[in-house]
């Protein structure tokens, strides 16, 4: 998603007003107060022409001195509902022009996301939601076939009463994998959750209550809570409490590279280098538990669920970057097996925060290097946040190997890092 913006111009004179204050510095005043993400510019120009017939310029020998002032205010389109108003009351005495604008870069000095930038002006709109007695298995329809992981539950009026996530279908739905597995799995269990999910209403699966964020806070603000919860999402509401749209971490990352790479004369894109940027060795996780492609199955399924992740690196005896084992990896290379063993396998697939209790050993032969992932998506330690976030998004990774200057695996990135400084930074 990138956040659409607007230019609001004005053309005034210099000695127009607005309660006895030059309307250049009226209109800079307004944009201090309602602090949003906004950059102004004010220019004056040697000559020009007013509707009245007065010409006006900075030579000796024409008599009228009242240069024309041109001003400028680009800003995010939904502030403009908000500002335009105010604008018009301050402009007595000129012209305003508002044009939608194509920004390819909005940067605030050492941060990837202005600083007054504002919830409602990245969020999702309108909001996807359901109520309290929507059956779960309409909810998992839903959630199946966009790219979120959670819906919000409201009342009658509107308001958020509660917020249905990945971990609430799996703790209190007993669905059996992760959404992102449901499609790809053609399995008993998969048939027993869905006949289970249709008997079942929202209510009985939501967590309540839900932490909100109000449309008119800023975007720091959303991050804020949702590092402090550990919440990859949050719902918006309006000044009344209803529900306005919502606001997730990618949301967020998009915002933060929402401008193109510049073109390369070769197929790879060219990242800009700035100053200021935290590089990936500076929030990246140092990994410990890569495994040796001669590792088990048994063994990769248990590293999965005590590390509470989806894959694994697979590194050779010099600690280079063999490939990545994962959870769908492993089920699309021993699907299908018999019953029981499906079964085992499955109830040993990690779940995203959830330490299942220990289940029966696994002792099919299969090994990482046998079913791991080589067309890998790699990231140097001294790249910086930037180019991590637009791999990330381009190619929709959820981690990301770090490797060092010699090649050497160091760790993963992942976006619950990047979202720790994307709003500081």
């Amino acid at each position: 998603m990138t956040v659409p913006y607007h230019v609001i111009e004005i053309f005034t004179s210099e000695e127009a007003r607005s309660d006895g204050k030059p309307i250049a510095d009226a209109v800079i005043d307004l944009l201090r107060h309602v602090r949003i993400a906004a950059r102004c510019f004010v220019s004056r120009g040697q000559a020009g022409y007013y509707e009245n017939g007065e010409v006006a310029s900075s030579r000796l020998e024409v008599l009228s001195l009242n240069l024309p002032l041109k001003i400028e205010v680009i800003l995010p389109a939904p502030e403009v509902e908000r500002v335009l108003p105010q604008i018009m009351e301050i402009v007595s005495d000129g012209i305003v022009v508002v044009e939608e604008t194509r920004v390819v870069s909005h940067r605030s000095r050492y941060r990837l996301i202005p600083r007054n930038l504002l919830v409602r002006d990245i969020m999702a709109t309108p909001a996807v939601s359901v109520a309290r007695e929507t059956p779960v298995s309409e909810v998992v329809n839903i959630l199946l076939s966009e790219e979120f992981n959670a819906l919000p539950v409201v009342d009658g009026a509107g308001e958020p009463v509660g917020i249905i996530t990945q971990g609430d279908l799996i703790r209190r739905a007993e669905m059996p994998v992760r959404l992102g597995l449901l499609t790809q799995l053609d399995h008993s269990m998969v048939s027993e959750f869905r006949e289970r999910a249709e008997k079942l209403p929202a209510a009985d699966v939501m967590t309540a209550p839900v932490r909100t964020v109000r449309a008119d806070e800023a975007v720091s603000r959303a991050v804020e809570i949702m590092r402090k919860h550990e919440l990859k999402r949050l719902p918006v509401v309006d000044e009344d409490g209803r529900l306005a749209g919502m606001i997730t971490r990618l949301d967020v990352f998009r915002t933060a590279v929402s401008h193109p790479p510049l073109e390369a004369a070769g197929p790879e894109p060219v990242y800009v280098d700035w100053d200021g940027v935290p590089r990936v060795r500076d929030c990246m996780r140092t990994e410990t538990g890569a495994v040796a492609p001669e590792t088990s199955l048994d063994a990769v399924l248990r590293s999965l669920d005590e590390r509470s992740v989806q894959r694994l690196a697979v590194v050779d005896a010099d600690n280079r970057l063999l490939g990545l084992v994962t959870d769908k990896d492993i089920l699309a290379a021993l699907d299908p097996q018999p019953e029981g063993t499906m079964r085992a396998i499955i109830a040993r697939l990690p779940i995203p925060g959830l330490r299942r209790r220990p289940a029966e050993r696994i002792s099919l032969s299969t090994t990482a290097g046998e079913i791991m992932k080589t067309d890998l998506i790699t990231i140097s330690e001294d790249a910086n946040l930037e180019s991590a976030l637009r791999l990330m998004l381009q190619h929709s990774l959820k981690r990301l190997p770090v490797l060092d200057a010699e090649g050497h695996y160091r760790g993963m990135i992942s976006r619950n890092d990047l979202l720790r400084l994307s709003a500081r930074t």
